[in-house]
């Protein structure tokens, strides 16, 4: 159907005086004696285009259901400008109900609570709020993919089926065309039943096949979705997200460092300059003092501290903690933003982090008890980035697996990158909701997903 995105027309000062065709959405109306207002919006911004419907030309009756409160309208008409400096609205000459709408839309004129929201997936993103959300991740994603090009990495498509966990936390979602069967006593019986011939799940994580892939191909990335069964209920916590993971060979934990650096810079950057209406909207409505937040990542510098030192100052902070703080134990939320919000006060890598506590893959530091691996921790939200330098030596690799009680058969090809020119090398993974999160300032991981899968909810 012929028609003229809104937004061009407000960018394009040339269409005032123009007869153009639109669509849209209704999201406000008024009526009145000689005149009726609708507020169209088509989503291709935030703003609405007001559209004047003369009495003259068109009849109540007509007119009625095309000021229903989620109607679908095509409308011809000229563009004029508005009561406000630099606006325009369209002064309609005809107008088309394309899909009508009745009281019981849920989406009234009040303000909707998030959690009211959330019980309505498939309608919510007509929302303001949501309509901004999911532009800002389009506009993400896309700076993402044009970081890695425009410094010469190859995007790589991993497997969302997989017989290995990545982290090996045994968080995964089993994969099977076998249901319930009496009869079958073992899971090796169900295995060869199975369309595999063996235990499949839902990807963690597309870093070992990226692993595989830099080993040719020197610098890749790939971004996609990836599905953790955590019994974790929380505003931070969704069971399928997306994550950019890049792999890097002959790189070492400093080179990985500098391009995690480089690229929270640059999209954050991105987003700055191609989302100022939607990022304006947030730090009105979200989180006041947004846009000054993210010009600061932008102009620090990073800060760098060991986890043995951050252990110290946060057991010297005065903070009444509510998990411990206690070497070998992992830093928990609390410790991560007091560390960046109050410490700090700006981003910061925690570097250097216990072996136990981390993945089977990551660097042996010669000290035996540390590893090569670093969090990207940020003000309002702790850790966004996770960083490692890959254990290139076969035995130290093969060692960690064993030890950790993995299937060796799982991790073959694995290990074989480190029998036949083993490298240094190098990756991280961010979570592209979590960056949403921070750039939008939204507080629930379910606000910056379309559908959200958390426990106990697939709507």
């Amino acid at each position: 159907m012929e028609h003229i995105d809104l937004h061009k027309i407000r960018a394009d000062g040339g269409y005032v005086g123009q007869k153009v065709t639109v669509c849209g959405w209704v999201r406000t109306s008024r009526d009145s004696k000689n005149v009726a207002f609708a507020e169209l919006n088509d989503g291709s911004e935030l703003n609405h285009m007001q559209v004047v419907f003369d009495k003259t030309k068109f009849d109540d009756k007509t007119l009625a259901p095309m000021l229903a409160l989620g109607s679908a309208l095509r409308v011809v008409g000229t563009v004029e400008k508005g009561m406000k400096a630099e606006s325009v609205e369209i002064l309609a000459e005809s107008a088309e109900l394309l899909g009508g709408s009745d009281s019981s839309y849920p989406l009234q004129k009040k303000r909707h609570t998030m959690e009211f929201l959330r019980s309505i997936p498939h309608l919510r993103v007509r929302t303001n709020t949501f309509n901004a959300v999911f532009r800002v991740r389009s506009e993400l994603s896309y700076a993402i993919h044009e970081f890695f090009h425009k410094r010469g990495y190859y995007y790589v498509h991993s497997p969302i089926i997989t017989g290995s966990d990545c982290e090996g936390a045994g968080e995964v979602f089993k994969v099977t065309t076998v249901g319930y069967d009496p009869s079958v006593k073992s899971e090796e019986e169900y295995n060869k039943k199975d369309f595999f011939g063996r235990s499949a799940g839902l990807t963690v994580s597309g870093q070992l096949e990226g692993e595989v892939m830099a080993t040719a191909l020197g610098k890749i990335y790939t971004f996609g979705p990836t599905f953790r069964a955590e019994n974790s209920n929380t505003p931070r916590h969704s069971a399928e997200f997306w994550q950019v993971e890049p792999e890097v060979a002959f790189a070492d934990i400093n080179d990985i460092i500098a391009v995690a650096t480089d690229m929270i810079k640059s999209i954050i950057s991105h987003l700055l300059n191609n989302c100022a209406d939607e990022l304006k909207f947030f730090d009105e409505r979200f989180e006041n003092g947004l846009i000054a937040k993210l010009q600061h990542v932008v102009d620090s510098d990073f800060a760098r501290i060991d986890y043995a030192d951050a252990i110290e100052v946060l057991k010297k902070s005065g903070k009444q903690f509510v998990y411990p703080v206690e070497w070998g134990l992992d830093l928990q939320t609390e410790h991560e933003r007091y560390l960046t919000d109050e410490y700090f006060k700006k981003p910061v890598f925690v570097v250097n982090y216990p072996r136990k506590i981390k993945s089977f893959y990551m660097k042996q530091n010669p000290d035996g008890t540390t590893v090569a691996a670093t969090d990207l921790l940020v003000p309002g939200v702790g850790e966004i980035i996770g960083c490692s330098e890959r254990e290139a030596d076969y035995d130290k690799l093969l060692k960690e697996i064993t030890d950790r009680g993995m299937k060796l058969s799982d991790y073959a090809n694995y290990l074989d990158l480190r029998k036949f020119g083993s490298v240094p090398h190098s990756g991280f993974g961010l979570g592209l909701e979590r960056m949403l999160m921070y750039v939008t300032g939204m507080a629930n991981i379910r606000d910056v997903i379309e559908f959200p899968r958390t426990k106990d909810d697939l709507k």
